[in-house]
């Protein structure tokens, strides 16, 4: 986190929301508050507030910022579904905090313009990763198989983060076997 000694009139949106994915991911979003973001950042405890206005504001752009990274990561794997699901984990995994306020809607402003956009580029490219899936019941529903390839990445995603898979492997190995093993990849 940034200190009194670290921030100097940079951007301080960027380093709130740094901050605050830093924290979510330490102790979860109940443990975040501006006046204690702005306390770390070194500015006044209405600082924050310029920019977010309030929690909810915090956690809207936190979640937007993090669909707009999500969307980054997954063209940067086109145009293989193998990739993209790799990709998917290795964000969910290098970003827990953005990811975990992304799938609480109750966090945020879920009708927020930009936030919608973000979210919408996110699946659009999920998606084209699942359109390279050679199965035909996969080109025959593209709807259920981009929802199953989803399922897949999410689940095994909040999975590894929360713990719950302690087998000592790598998670994109595994990521990798089993993807391969459920879309023949």
């Amino acid at each position: 986190m940034a200190s009194r000694d670290t921030y100097h009139h940079g951007d301080l949106k960027a380093t709130i929301l740094a901050q605050a994915a830093s924290l979510v991911a330490e102790r979860g979003a109940e443990g975040v508050s501006l006046r204690e973001l702005a306390r770390a950042a070194g500015v006044s405890h209405a600082a924050p507030a310029h920019h977010f206005t309030d929690r909810r504001g915090l956690f809207t752009a936190l979640a937007t910022e993090g669909f707009g990274m999500l969307a980054h990561a997954l063209k940067g794997a086109r145009p293989d579904f193998l990739d993209a699901a790799l990709a998917y984990v290795g964000f969910a995994l290098d970003h827990p905090g953005h990811y975990e306020v992304m799938f609480d809607k109750s966090l945020y402003d879920a009708a927020d313009p930009e936030l919608v956009a973000a979210e919408r580029a996110a699946g659009a490219e999920l998606a084209a990763g699942v359109g390279t899936l050679d199965d035909p019941r996969a080109k025959e529903d593209p709807q259920a198989a981009a929802l199953a390839a989803w399922s897949l990445v999410h689940g095994f995603s909040l999975l590894w983060l929360n713990k719950a898979i302690d087998d000592g492997s790598d998670p994109m190995a595994t990521v990798h076997r089993v993807a391969g093993m459920l879309f023949g990849t």
